[in-house]
């Protein structure tokens, strides 16, 4: 069952706040993104933003499964709300 955007952008938040607590993974998000923390303050609530920080996350299965642990939820969620954040646009099926 397709989760809503609501809860995809809340997920995507509680992504964003497990990144800013991680002291390691923080610089590599804003060094690979070119974001500012600044950015991450002021921008916070844009989806594109959020896309941004569940799309970071998956570079990694590592990284989802401590996230997905620390915040008891499926594996596959942070994927399924990415996609929903992006409107699927991102889907490529060949």
């Amino acid at each position: 069952m397709p989760i809503s955007a609501q809860s995809a952008e809340t997920l995507a938040l509680n992504a964003l706040g497990w990144l800013v607590g991680n002291e390691e993974l923080l610089p590599v998000f804003l060094g690979s993104t070119g974001t500012s923390e600044q950015d991450l303050r002021d921008r916070a609530s844009e989806p594109e933003l959020l896309g941004s920080v569940l799309e970071f996350l998956m570079l990694d299965d590592s990284w989802v499964v401590a996230f997905c642990d620390a915040n008891s939820v499926p594996y596959e969620l942070p994927g399924q709300a990415r996609a929903v954040l992006s409107g699927e646009a991102d889907v490529h099926w060949t």
